[in-house]
């Protein structure tokens, strides 16, 4: 690893790091209120293929999500490059009940084994990294064959963010099936009205 990816690394754990400590109060995020939370759960239900799956979620910051498909019967893992954010998410699923692994990792260079998911979910993490192509590619390579990958992102008013075809349009060639749903228009994911642009992606991979 080269000095300059180290810092940069570093700069990021230390920034998320100190964001841990209010990252829940953001509607989306902490998932508190009970509408918000049940917008989720709908949504990665009716996202996902039916449990028992391996699920690995890539950036679960306090682990809102990872206890949503704990909910919902999926074998959970969960990864983070901040050891506050992972801290959080272990104490709410020790509070919740739930078995859940979770890792301090760089969502960059996910350290697992070859086709060892059946699905990976990542939520504002894939415009944040430095080469979301390559990121695209080791990620695919943990997926089993016919696996899924669920992005959810957007490109927000601050002109930060990805669009969704630019993710379509960067995708492996193994995934043979995609698909686009635009969130923007659901005020109850985010806690009340947004006005930029919010979707999820559905990648399958081919079986083969």
């Amino acid at each position: 690893m080269s000095l300059d990816v180290e810092q940069s690394l570093q700069k990021a754990q230390q920034f998320w790091d100190n964001e841990a400590d209010t990252f829940d109060n953001e509607p989306d995020h902490g998932l508190r209120d009970p509408i918000v939370r049940q917008a989720w759960t709908n949504l990665l239900a009716n996202s996902l293929p039916s449990p028992p799956a391996s699920v690995l979620d890539i950036g679960c910051g306090t682990g809102s999500l990872s206890l949503v498909l704990a909910g919902l019967n999926y074998e959970v893992t969960g990864t983070d490059l901040s050891e506050a954010m992972i801290a959080r998410a272990k104490a709410k699923t020790t509070a919740a009940g739930y078995s859940i692994s979770f890792k301090v990792m760089d969502a960059f260079n996910p350290d697992f084994s070859r086709q060892q998911f059946d699905v990976i979910v990542c939520r504002h993490l894939l415009w944040a990294l430095p080469q979301p192509t390559l990121a695209l590619q080791r990620w695919s390579k943990i997926l089993v064959p016919g696996g899924r990958l669920l992005l959810i992102e957007g490109y927000w008013h601050t002109g930060t963010g990805l669009q969704s075809h630019q993710i379509v349009e960067t995708l492996p060639s193994t995934f043979a099936s995609v698909k686009v749903k635009n969130l923007s228009g659901q005020a109850e994911l985010w806690g009340g009205e947004v006005t930029d642009e919010r979707y999820i992606v559905i990648a399958n991979q081919s079986a083969n």
